[in-house]
């Protein structure tokens, strides 16, 4: 069996339907950590607005998690808050008009 890699020069392939993961986080911690798509940047909307300081998403259950602050758990991670609303999501390597992810 061969297995097909791929060299660092190669960019993420891009199409028309290349959409980000329902759920993403950056903590490598959580199972919903994927190193690859967060390279590749993700632009988040939450209730109209562009957020940048998004820890963890949910487009279908329609929330986020942000830092509280600066405030730290007992184990010294940020501590975050789960706000509900819509969320959009795209790669923002695949220019100024990128397919967005949503609940319709």
């Amino acid at each position: 069996m061969t297995e097909e890699t791929s060299t660092p020069e190669q960019a993420p392939q891009k199409s028309g339907t290349d959409m980000p993961p329902d759920h993403l986080a950056i903590n490598p911690k959580s199972p919903f950590f994927d190193a690859d798509k967060l390279q590749r940047g993700i632009g988040i909307r939450f209730k109209g607005t562009v957020r940048t300081n998004v820890e963890e998403y949910c487009i279908s259950e329609g929330w986020v998690r942000v830092q509280a602050g600066k405030t730290l758990d007992r184990k010294g991670q940020p501590l975050t808050i789960k706000l509900s609303g819509p969320v959009e999501a795209w790669y923002e390597d695949l220019g100024d008009n990128p397919p967005v992810a949503k609940v319709d």
